[in-house]
């Protein structure tokens, strides 16, 4: 028997109320009548089948009949039932969205075999910084290292390419013949990139994107064998990566073999990005301890160059700046409150509705219902409306997905968008499910336990009606906090943002179009080649209607971070062990007049600056200020690479990079003065223009002045300064608009929720409003009682919400750019706002009980 009613546990709670007696009375008699061992046996079996096979038909019985009431009771109620669907989505939309971004970011592996075994190797100094590492320290620690099972290195590179329709500029990657290994991928078609094809004298070779293969080959089967033109140089293409590779980045259209010859084995000129497969059971920690040991010997053999650097061991994933991590985790928080805040607004709801149906509970109940049954009924309805409001959330992510895109780093390895997959799939059933558990269970429970035949009494219900009023008053308090939460957390990115907008980057961004042109190495190597073609261009755009002047300069402002060198001031004292490093830009005349750099002392460059003239310089003010404050540098010398410079300007200081980072020292030098196949990765490649007029109208012109100078030549990069700027603050403004979205719905429910809970108190108080006003309670008095109800349950809000928000204001410190965590205006703005939804949300219900009519209240009870 013991076997027999564990069985019986297979059926529904309901079933077994019904049935269940009956059941085992007919197993026992048949148990006493088989006496033998083996006829038990074979009863049990038989038990056995017949509930496997019963069970689960009983459970979709009840399933079916409890979906089918539930859908008429949701037809009956539609207003309620579309109110909980919407406020449902929002909520689940809103959570899976920022998931979906956040995994895509933080959590997801990344798309290469094992991606968690992928470190990058930095040199790194004892300032916190860290750099790409020269030639020979990625010798020695490939060599060295036991650590990895490969070590592979890459640097960013570009090239024209002008073989397969028009000119058009590349972005790829110059790779070591270990990197497709050691990342662990194989090519779409034909192979990878070898350790045949990085030597000296192997033939030239090229793997393309996906992308590059679609748009620029048709997607060609054939293009592998087939020769491209890159920079007036044939390579062959061997490989076409698949579309999920996006290394080292997801701008790239190339990988061409990194030849490094013998001579550039060197220490003390870093250019090599280092990326390394750990061996399987080698931790991230070890195998950076291994390499700060080797790091540390070769400082101890070079101590004129790596004196005070080491290597630094990271995963990909710290490639992901702190703040981005923290924007992220912010807008999942935000997006967890909001969902917060739809449940206890849906719990509140469903508690109203439940408390208007107790008595037809009750009567059910008293007809035989047992509490299991009625807490089914109700759970189904509730997850009935929570599967709605699910589906529609997932619509609702899958739109805002492309919005919240922009808060994905450039630098990550992986594809800019998160893939709609079983994963985001899989969360988004959870979070419905969890949601229905969130706001279905209490109140189902709750209104269960009040629904018996004793319900069915006026004392009882007010009793009832008291208690549940305690719990929905604790969930509109819980609301009115997490919006006020909400509310300051906005207010204080949004001063954030406007303040880093306020930040003055040096340079006047208005008016000044952008674009680059990228001159190919051999072509141009000679000074004198390139100077022609910048003087042919920016002649001919000057020229243009509308355009005030136009320069070229190595790298733009907050786009190309620019290179530090080291030099050495003429007749300031170095102490031993210290560098003094500055940013090194080369300039065409006028580039300070077209960006607007104020020019502070001395001249600008002109066309008299060249290779046989005395070689100048221009300096920023935090140069002057370092090495001759209070003095007139003018005049002054510093040495780079054994040549003295003269300094002739004294221009502003600039962010270049970026608004909430301060620049280093910045050096400017013509052009013209640059040896001959020297600092060729400085050329000047950004063309930039002073105009009035819009770059749809210029564009066009500059491109036929362009080709006119090399028809060869391709333009890339075309875009305003003030984009260039508005860029930097882009991922704050797409925090500050979704925060402002949740915090503007959070402020919504909440104020619904505190107008439904009071609506509920005056319709049931209704008869004690009546009794009052009939033995002389003025209205105002009446009206002063609901409105004090309501600023209570604000004020118990808006503290508890006071306090959570002061704790989140000190965790976004890092990202508030100074300001205060306990900013006045955000915490009294987010103040106010709650009182205004108080005022607003009680005003109906307290006009309402004024309203009150006390003889129609007496007749009616």
């Amino acid at each position: 028997m013991i076997l027999y009613r564990a069985l019986l546990r297979l059926y529904p709670a309901s079933f077994r109320e019904e049935y269940g007696r009956e059941m085992r009375a007919i197993f026992a008699r048949r148990w006493r009548l088989a006496s033998h061992p083996i006829n038990r046996m074979l009863l049990l079996v038989d038990a056995c089948a017949d509930v496997l096979r019963n069970a689960p038909a009983a459970h979709v019985d009840i399933v079916g009949h409890d979906l089918s009431t539930a859908w008429q009771t949701i037809r009956r109620a539609r207003a309620l039932s579309v109110t909980v669907v919407v406020v449902t989505a929002i909520g689940i939309g809103a959570t899976t969205a920022a998931f979906a971004v956040a995994d895509h970011v933080l959590i997801r592996p990344l798309p290469y075999h094992e991606s968690h075994r992928l470190v990058r190797i930095y040199q790194a100094d004892l300032n916190g910084g860290r750099s790409e590492a020269s030639p020979a320290n990625y010798r020695d620690w490939r060599d060295n290292a036991r650590s990895f099972e490969r070590i592979a290195a890459y640097q960013p590179v570009s090239r024209n390419l002008i073989s397969a329709g028009s000119p058009v500029r590349l972005e790829g990657a110059s790779v070591t013949g270990d990197l497709f290994a050691t990342l662990g991928v194989t090519p779409l078609l034909g192979r990878s990139i070898t350790s045949d094809d990085d030597r000296e004298a192997s033939p030239l070779t090229v793997v393309i994107s996906e992308r590059l293969w679609r748009t620029r080959f048709a997607a060609d089967a054939t293009v592998v064998g087939r020769a491209v033109t890159l920079d007036e140089t044939a390579h062959v293409v061997i490989g076409v990566m698949p579309a999920r590779f996006e290394f080292p980045t997801r701008l790239m259209d190339f990988w061409i073999p990194q030849v490094l010859r013998s001579d550039q084995y060197v220490y003390g000129n870093p250019f090599l990005n280092t990326v390394a497969r750990l061996k399987t059971g080698i931790s991230r920690e070890q195998a950076d301890a291994e390499v700060r040991e080797i790091s540390q010997a070769i400082a101890r053999a070079n101590p004129q160059v790596n004196k005070r650097q080491f290597g630094v061991a990271l995963t990909l994933r710290d490639e992901v700046a702190p703040q981005a991590r923290s924007l992220l985790w912010i807008l999942v928080a935000a997006a967890a409150s909001l969902l917060l805040i739809a449940c206890t607004n849906l719990a509140n709801l469903l508690l109203t509705r439940g408390l208007a149906r107790q008595k037809e509970f009750a009567l059910r109940a008293a007809l035989g219902a047992g509490r299991h049954r009625l807490v089914r009924q109700l759970f189904t309805e509730h997850a009935l409306l929570a599967a709605c409001g699910g589906i529609a959330g997932a619509g609702i992510a899958l739109a805002g997905i492309p919005t919240l895109v922009r808060l994905v780093p450039t630098s990550l390895p992986a594809a800019e968008a998160p893939a709609v997959d079983v994963r985001l799939m899989t969360f988004a059933v959870v979070t419905t499910i969890v949601t229905a558990i969130a706001f279905g269970v209490v109140p189902a429970w709750r209104i269960s336990r009040q629904s018996d035949a004793r319900a069915l009494h006026d004392g009882v219900r007010a009793g009832t009606a008291r208690r549940t009023a305690r719990l929905r008053s604790s969930l509109v308090i819980a609301q009115v906090s997490l919006s006020v939460l909400l509310l300051v957390g906005c207010g204080l990115l949004l001063k954030a943002m406007l303040k880093v907008q306020s930040i003055d980057p040096g340079f006047r961004a208005d008016g000044v179009l952008t674009l680059r042109t990228t001159l190919p190495v051999k072509k141009y190597e000679s000074v004198s080649v390139r100077h022609q073609f910048f003087t042919r261009v920016i002649d001919g755009v000057e020229a243009l209607p509308g355009v005030t002047s136009a320069a070229y300069v190595s790298g733009l402002p907050m786009v190309q971070r620019g290179g530090i060198w080291v030099i050495n001031v003429v007749g300031f004292e170095q102490l031993p062990g210290e560098d003094r490093l500055a940013g090194l830009r080369l300039v065409t005349p006028r580039f300070f007049e077209t960006l607007g750099i104020p020019l502070r002392s001395g001249r600008d460059f002109t066309e008299g600056d060249t290779q046989t003239s005395l070689p100048v310089a221009a300096v920023s003010e935090s140069f002057v200020r370092q090495y001759w404050p209070g003095q007139n540098a003018l005049g002054r010398q510093f040495k780079i690479r054994g040549i003295d410079w003269t300094i002739v300007g004294i221009v502003g200081d600039i962010r270049f990079r970026g608004l909430e980072r301060r620049s280093e020292a910045q050096i400017y030098m013509a052009e013209q003065q640059m040896p001959d196949r020297g600092l060729s990765a400085y050329v000047p490649r950004d063309l930039v223009i002073k105009s009035d007029r819009s770059l749809e109208t210029l564009l066009p012109e500059i491109r036929s002045i362009i080709a006119s100078a090399d028809p060869q030549q391709p333009i890339s990069n075309i875009q305003t300064l003030a984009t260039i700027v508005g860029e930097e603050t882009a991922p704050r403004r797409v925090q500050v608009r979704v925060l402002g979205v949740f915090a503007s719905i959070a402020f919504l429910l909440a104020g619904i929720g505190l107008h439904g809970l009071l609506a509920y108190s005056v319709s049931q108080s209704a008869r004690e409003i009546g009794v009052r006003m009939a033995l002389g309670a003025e209205r105002r008095t009446i009206l002063a009682m609901v409105m004090r109800r309501g600023a209570q349950l604000a004020v118990a809000g808006v503290l508890a919400g006071s306090v959570l928000a002061f704790g989140a204001g000190r965790w976004l410190q890092t990202l508030l750019a100074g300001v205060s965590p306990t900013d006045f205006a955000s915490f009294g703005g987010a103040v106010l706002l709650a009182l205004t939804m108080t005022l607003l949300g009680s005003l109906l219900p307290a006009l309402k009980a004024v309203r009150v009519n006390p003889l129609q209240v007496m007749r009616a009870e």
